[in-house]
């Protein structure tokens, strides 16, 4: 990618000698030498200078006009020794045309101008000059256009795509007729616009052989005003070589002029640091052929006929290798991962990249690892990124400077946003504004380069911006930078309570009421659908406010926020960010000294646990969770917690104790009046029932589950209760009512976003595949059920699929892979206690050996699943039995 031109050292031109070594990068705000000098603001422009020269006289008016020797020589188009003789005193007077020239390029018009020419010429006194001047401000903002173009630079790396573009543009501008190129880069502060402009103009440059022109327009250059139209017009007509008196007073007639000027003639022009399309629409060309490249951090959108080139950050090889050019010192390497550090901690940003490569190539003694270190330890990091007077702070300053008081407090609160992305809902309640402000005040900032769209209404900080926002909230009343924060801690809480309702409702979060006061601001979350998409996109900032509402002593927020996500974060998937979430609001619960906000996290926490094979810490966060809610006397709470115990005794094979808690359960919602709870028990109970052989009565009991669900609009429900029956039909011999009722489970679980559901319908309905002789039905559902399993980490489910792929490749003679799956899935089974699959695997052990003629390795296995059946009390029992009697092989003493 491309370097960043020094706006600083092309102030009004484009100094030749501070390009070779600037990058882009932004100066410090400097007093003026002719408002400072010897400690003393100067009196006025005519007291004190008694005796002045007319070499005294032009140091005065350049110094007054901002610029060095070398800028006022470009901008007239005279020689730098020119400027530095007179200045000195080697020649005391100027040709008239010298004179004129240097008059234009010092804004100096009417009877000052001729008074300057006439002093120049040892005919007038200076006095004269600065009393014509007096009252009349002094032109530090006049502009400074050049007939050639800025050095090019040899570092530049990357933009091959946009160049590419651009070049294949100008094919296409050639064969139209009557159009003037006109592309808008645009791009954030330090992102390296004018060098990309630059770059490319040197490149096309021979396709315009009438001449190329440069003009810094200043928009963003510190102590300067943006350049007015008018004087960029007069700075182009001296530049063309027009006689500073063929030039017309008055924006029109200049504009007329330079039009004609450029007629029928094949130009290019850069235009450089625009401050918007009032600025640059003057000064287009008017005919066909030539070409205008304008930079600016401001998107031009009302800039007509304009193709738009956007600079992003560099990636990161582009940034690695840039800063190994720019560098210029042997051993570093753009593959060391340490560069990689480097530019990743300095946001890709070119400038950035440049500053920190202009330390390492003039501090010879220091070493890319010490600085990646620096910079990953600094708590300032934009205190790194500086080189003299130069950094990407007053980069930023002079962006944020460019907005109105109300979008500069919202850029500083933005800083405040603990997540990596924010909409307008989250803005809103951070800045206590309506959204439709909210709205306009995100654009503002989007159309500044403030702000990255990433999604339609979702927006990103750079990293470094989002370090300067943070710095200057640090300026902000501490209390209303927490009241600030603490409204969006609100906003985040209350909005995912809203679309927690859709999954799980049983914590005594949900039943009260929640820290903070209801934003006034927020979507609509009534559906499924647009719930699920907002949990998704807010899940990072969600688990970011966790941690700042705990480091703010916010508990409440702490641990409400994982509880309302919980059932999302399970259906999705999300088990690594749902363990680390639990994991502080447990912490937070407990500094709060909260027991129900402790019942709740340790209940949806042994959930988690048992989702992902940690039978053993599941039992011990649920049972204290039970204990917690029974002190507390919340019904509700115990009841799901019972629940959800009772299905980690399922899975261990403790089918008594499982019955007796599902039982307790059904009691315990019936009591409470508790529909849902009633179906949930009803579910549990049935699976209890069938797990145990008891067809009938689990086929009864899911049925009304069901239908409670259905009357309740319970989709999630639906779908388990579902599976359940459909595993029922499958075991009574029902094939086709099994397959429709996975194919609806599996429905239902994709149309709710359920991952882990989806894996249980499709190892089902692969089952129910396996009877009916779909073979390569069943090897699909299988391999996408443990793919499903896999990917989310359930080791259960895992055991499970393989365990079925062994059976089918059992049925389809494949006796060694059947063998190896079943193998695979033991490991599994006794690595998390899961007895039930590791019985099952066992007998798919054994039973591969008496296809392969081995009764006794087979006796062995099969004796091994007959013990663990008869403990769990599982029908498998009789199932091995009968097999063992088939081949003659003696069952273990006692059965």
């Amino acid at each position: 990618m491309c370097l960043v031109r020094s706006r600083a050292a092309a102030r009004v031109g484009v100094a030749a000698h501070r390009r070779a070594t600037g990058l882009g990068l932004a100066a410090r705000p400097r007093p003026r030498r002719s408002q400072v000098k010897g400690g003393r603001r100067d009196e006025g422009p005519v007291a004190g200078q008694a005796g002045l020269g007319f070499g005294g006289l032009l140091r005065q008016l350049r110094d007054d006009a901002g610029l060095t020797q070398e800028e006022l020589a470009e901008a007239a188009q005279v020689s730098l020794r020119a400027v530095s003789d007179l200045e000195r005193g080697i020649n005391r007077t100027a040709r008239k045309d010298t004179a004129l020239l240097l008059a234009g390029a010092l804004g100096l018009d009417g009877q000052a101008r001729d008074l300057f020419v006439a002093s120049a010429r040892g005919r007038g006194t200076v006095e004269a000059v600065l009393t014509a001047r007096q009252g009349v401000p002094p032109r530090a903002f006049a502009a400074a256009a050049t007939r050639a173009l800025p050095r090019d630079i040899a570092a530049f790396t990357g933009r091959e795509a946009d160049l590419s573009r651009l070049a294949g543009a100008l094919d296409d501008l050639s064969a139209s007729a009557g159009v003037v190129g006109i592309y808008a880069i645009d791009g954030m502060a330090g992102i390296g616009k004018t060098s990309f402009a630059v770059h490319a103009a040197h490149r096309l440059a021979e396709r315009f052989p009438d001449g190329q022109f440069f003009l810094p327009l200043h928009a963003h250059t510190a102590g300067q005003r943006p350049v007015d139209p008018a004087d960029g017009l007069a700075s182009l007509l001296l530049a063309a070589g027009l006689a500073a008196a063929q030039i017309p007073p008055g924006l029109e007639a200049r504009a007329a002029r330079w039009r004609a000027h450029v007629a029928g003639r094949k130009i290019l022009l850069v235009l450089d640091d625009a401050a918007g399309h009032e600025q640059v629409r003057p000064l287009l060309p008017g005919t066909e052929g030539s070409l205008v490249l304008v930079t600016s951090r401001r998107r031009l959108t009302a800039l007509e006929d304009s193709a738009v080139i956007s600079l992003d950050i560099l990636a990161p090889g582009e940034a690695a290798a840039l800063l190994a050019r720019l560098a210029a010192r042997a051993g570093i390497d753009a593959a060391d991962p340490a560069v990689g550090a480097i530019t990743r901690l300095c946001g890709y940003l070119p400038l950035a990249i440049g500053l920190i490569a202009g330390q390492l190539k003039h501090h010879p003694a220091r070493t890319v690892g010490q600085l990646a270190a620096d910079l990953a330890a600094a708590t300032d990091r934009m205190a790194l990124l500086q080189a003299e007077n130069l950094s990407v702070t007053a980069a930023f300053d002079l962006s944020y400077q460019d907005l109105s008081g109300e979008r500069q407090r919202l850029f500083r609160r933005l800083g405040l946003i603990p997540g990596p992305s924010f909409d307008a809902y989250a803005a809103a309640a951070l800045n206590g504004t309506s959204l439709v402000l909210s709205r306009g005040s995100l654009d503002e900032l989007y159309d500044q380069h403030l702000i990255t769209e990433t999604a339609p209404g979702r927006y990103r900080l750079h990293d470094l911006l989002r370090e300067h926002a943070r710095a200057l909230a640090a300026g902000d009343d501490p209390a209303d930078r927490d009241a600030a924060a603490g409204r969006l801690l609100d906003y985040y809480l209350h909005t995912a309570l809203a679309a927690g309702r859709h999954f799980d409702t049983w914590a005594s979060t949900f039943r009260q009421q929640p820290p903070g006061s209801p934003p006034a601001h927020v979507p609509d979350l009534a559906a499924l659908g647009p719930s699920v998409a907002w949990l998704e996109a807010e899940r990072g900032n969600l688990r970011a406010a966790v941690d700042d509402a705990a480091t703010r002593g916010r508990s409440r927020h702490a641990f409400a926020i994982p509880v309302a996500i919980s059932g999302f974060l399970a259906a999705r998937g999300h088990w690594d960010q749902s363990a680390a979430l639990h994991h502080s609001a447990l912490a937070a619960a407990r500094q709060a000294g909260d027991p129900l906000g402790e019942a709740d996290t340790l209940s949806t926490l042994g959930a988690l646990q048992r989702d992902t094979g940690d039978y053993p810490s599941a039992t011990a966060s649920l049972v204290r969770a039970l204990a917690l809610y029974r002190e507390a006397g919340d019904l509700p709470g115990q009841g799901y917690t019972l629940m959800q115990l009772g299905l980690v005794h399922v899975l261990t094979g403790d089918y008594p104790a499982a019955a007796a808690a599902y039982q307790q359960v059904l009691t315990l919602m019936r009591g409470l009046g508790s529909r849902r709870g009633e179906a949930w028990a009803l579910d549990g109970l049935g699976l209890m029932q069938q797990l145990t052989g008891d067809h009938a009565a689990a086929a009864a009991s899911q049925q009304q589950a069901l239908a409670l669900f259905r009357d309740l609009g319970d989709l999630h429900g639906q779908a388990y209760a579902l599976n359940s029956l459909g595993v029922t039909q499958e075991e009574t011999g029902d094939y086709p009512a099994a397959a429709a009722s996975q194919q609806q489970a599996l429905a239902l679980f994709r149309d709710i976003g359920h991952r882990l559901g989806q894996a249980h319908a499709l190892n089902d309905l692969g089952l129910v595949q396996q009877r009916t002789g779909d073979y390569p039905g069943a090897t699909a559902s299988h391999q996408r059920a443990l793919a499903l399993f896999t990917d989310l980490g359930n080791l259960l489910g895992q055991a499970e699929a393989l365990n079925r792929l062994g059976e089918l490749s059992s049925r389809t003679s494949a006796t060694a892979r059947a063998r190896d799956r079943h193998t695979q899935a033991l490991a599994i089974a006794r690595d998390i206690s899961a007895a039930p699959e590791e019985a099952r695997a066992l007998e798919g052990i054994g039973n591969s050996h008496l296809r392969e003629g081995n009764p006794g390795e087979a006796a062995a296995c099969l004796q091994q699943a007959l013990r663990i059946y008869q403990r769990i009390g599982a029908p498998g029992a009789n199932r091995i039995q009968e097999t063992l009697r088939h081949h003659g092989i003696t069952p273990p003493p006692g059965n």
